[in-house]
């Protein structure tokens, strides 16, 4: 999350984007885009536009598991099939959001968001592989990124280089260095977590009434 020195395309003006926040939405007094600390560091302009971007990518991460809606199209067993491997637990969009909410807990919450991200590329149109991966570069990988993610400089420099001819790939490698980053470090904690282990508790407590 550091400053660019150069001037950015707003990322709500570029094809093949779609974002949920309403115009509207972004002049209201309660609905802060940006913490004090960002403020201080990034150009306003510049910062919300990437968190739009980010929502748009991951809006479910936004809600996390506020809707009680959410808990009741969980099973007991569904949610223990989580702990079987992060794979599972990924590929379930709840999931997602209760791992989500506990990297934010723990303010890594960028990994899980890049990751999306590139499981949303490699969905893209053609056409739109260009403007979408330099979005994400910009986000997540390049050395002054918003929501730098935590790569070494060898695959940092080979994706900035892919993604100058784009392809559905361009991304693979960054995105299989945060996987076993995730993996290995928080994926074993989120299952000893608190916010794990209440929902498998109260699951397990509703299938039993």
């Amino acid at each position: 999350m550091r400053a660019a020195a150069i001037s950015m395309p707003r990322l709500d003006k570029l094809p093949g984007m779609f974002f949920s926040a309403n115009p509207k939405d972004l002049k209201e007094p309660s609905h802060s885009l940006l913490d004090d600390k960002t403020q201080k560091k990034k150009p306003k302009t510049f910062g919300m536009d990437v968190k739009a971007y980010l929502r748009s990518m991951i809006p479910h991460l936004e809600s996390g598991m506020k809707s009680s809606k959410s808990k009741d199209i969980l099973s007991a067993e569904e949610v223990m099939q989580w702990s079987q491997s992060l794979e599972k637990l990924l590929a379930n969009q709840t999931g997602q959001s209760v791992f989500g909410n506990f990297l934010k807990s723990e303010f890594s919450e960028e990994n899980i968001e890049f990751w999306l991200a590139c499981e949303d590329y490699k969905k893209t149109e053609s056409d739109l592989l260009s403007s979408k991966a330099e979005d994400i570069y910009k986000a997540f990988v390049r050395s002054d990124a918003v929501k730098q993610i935590n790569i070494d400089f060898r695959t940092r420099e080979s994706t900035a280089k892919k993604i100058k001819s784009p392809t559905p790939t361009s991304f693979d490698e960054a995105q299989k260095v945060i996987y076993t980053l995730m993996e290995k470090d928080s994926y074993p904690r989120f299952l000893k977590s608190n916010i794990y282990l209440n929902l498998l508790n109260d699951l397990q407590a509703s299938s039993l009434k």
